[in-house]
């Protein structure tokens, strides 16, 4: 066995795919690392912005985050109807293609991996910042462990699909586990004390209001938490990954996927409220993020809540694993209609398309290198390429449906239009924020 045997595995032959295609268990970790990850920070930013408000923020996560779980719903029906109509994968790309015209389709596609990218970099940056921030001693090496973050990811990524799912089982469900108990452990002492639980850690003072509510404020609020939305569309994009049945394998993988960062951004926002818990300045002294102020209010800062925090930052830093599922499959479909090279469509050594995994290594390490591995002023273009890309797939959707008019069809329509209206509005409503901070 050579040395690359050894790195990325033995090579597999064109007639073994079949074995190495995955069902939900596996697909969940691969496509729905990011969007599960998102709940660990897509809480925080919607309540960030809250902050000036002081104790009458917190009381104002609960309907913002009601509206979020709205669009999450709306979304997961467009892409669930995008994965039968098209199996072969592709995701926005294709809808807005066939439905819009190239120059749409391109502009999703452009969108979409940008935002890939911007996934890769900033999901492995936010992963070592946090490990940071418990080790400040680690502070002078943050570079050095988000490149080597990197490179296992695409070493494990280039040993092929099935091995990398198996990789980052344990993890995902762990996280999910970790979170599930905080909630549920959350919710019965919640109900024991009538909805005013007494935290089982000393929390933060609350802070004065410095602000009054206006439509603006809730608009930001609004849009930063759809942060958590991020990644959603992963699935849509690798349908041709699954086993037989293939369209049914793709869509239980993302109904679980939605079903489970539905409950938890459910009942992170519940008990935020319950607890009184607010976010605190990440650039201040005593930073605490959400989910650990959340899980020490619910349980201490026993062994659990170690537990529970490593999950945190061991899925933050594997997140960026959801770019290296789609990233090269967005890339085969551009290259199969001649819009990028035909390297791009090529299978390598492991029946995976190592052109684009590469690509979105090198450009990721850009990123870090040129950030110094600290990427938080990337994060409001990353919403930006995700809701763009929702935006266009859903608006290729109502076009989708207008053409077929099938059974059903008008509902179809009104649930695509309504995704394509909503995240359309998400998409100015972060372009101008960012404007009005930079300008600011």
């Amino acid at each position: 066995m050579n040395l690359l045997d050894l790195i990325v595995g033995k090579p597999l032959r064109s007639s073994e795919e079949r074995a190495e295609q995955i069902g939900p268990a596996q697909g969940i970790p691969i496509f729905g690392l990011d969007a599960l990850s998102s709940a660990a920070y897509g809480p925080e930013a919607a309540l960030s912005l809250l902050i000036p408000l002081g104790l009458l923020g917190v009381r104002y996560i609960v309907p913002v985050s009601a509206a979020i779980i709205t669009l999450l719903v709306i979304v997961y029906f467009s892409y669930r109807q995008t994965i039968e109509a098209y199996p072969t994968g592709g995701g926005s790309y294709t809808v807005a293609r066939f439905n819009l015209g190239t120059f749409w389709g391109l502009l999703a596609a452009a969108a979409l991996m940008a935002d890939y990218i911007l996934t890769a970099a900033v999901g492995i940056s936010a992963g070592v910042g946090a490990l940071v921030s418990a080790v400040p001693r680690l502070l002078p090496h943050t570079l050095s462990l988000c490149l080597g973050i990197l490179v296992v990811l695409t070493i494990v990524n280039l040993r092929g699909v099935k091995d990398a799912g198996t990789a980052f089982l344990l993890p995902t469900y762990l996280f999910v586990g970790c979170l599930g108990v905080t909630i549920i452990g959350g919710l019965i002492r919640a109900t024991m004390s009538g909805g005013h639980p007494a935290p089982a850690a000393l929390l933060p003072p609350m802070l004065a209001a410095t602000a009054t509510v206006s439509y603006w404020l809730l608009l930001r609020v609004f849009s930063s938490g759809c942060t958590a939305l991020t990644g959603v569309e992963a699935v849509s994009n690798g349908v041709r990954a699954f086993r037989e049945p293939r369209v049914k394998n793709a869509q239980l993988t993302l109904t679980i996927i939605i079903a489970i960062l539905g409950v938890l951004l459910a009942g992170i926002s519940y008990l935020v409220k319950a607890y009184g818990i607010m976010a605190t300045d990440p650039g201040q002294p005593g930073y605490q993020s959400v989910l650990s102020m959340l899980i020490a209010a619910v349980f201490g800062r026993g062994v659990f809540y170690y537990v529970a925090i490593a999950s945190i930052l061991l899925v933050l830093s594997l997140s960026a694993n959801t770019a290296f599922a789609d990233f090269p499959r967005l890339g085969r479909a551009l290259a199969a209609n001649n819009y990028m090279p035909h390297g791009f469509g090529q299978r390598g050594r492991r029946l995976v398309y190592g052109h684009g995994i590469w690509a979105l290594a090198f450009l990721s390490a850009v990123l870090l290198i040129v950030f110094g591995g600290v990427t938080d002023r990337l994060i409001p273009l990353y919403a930006v390429g995700a809701f763009l890309a929702f935006t266009l797939s859903q608006a290729g959707m109502v076009r989708h449906w207008w053409k077929m008019r099938g059974r059903g069809w008008v509902k179809s329509a009104m649930i695509n239009g309504s995704g394509a209206f909503v995240t359309g509005i998400t998409v100015v409503v972060v372009l101008v924020a960012k404007f009005r901070m930079e300008r600011g």
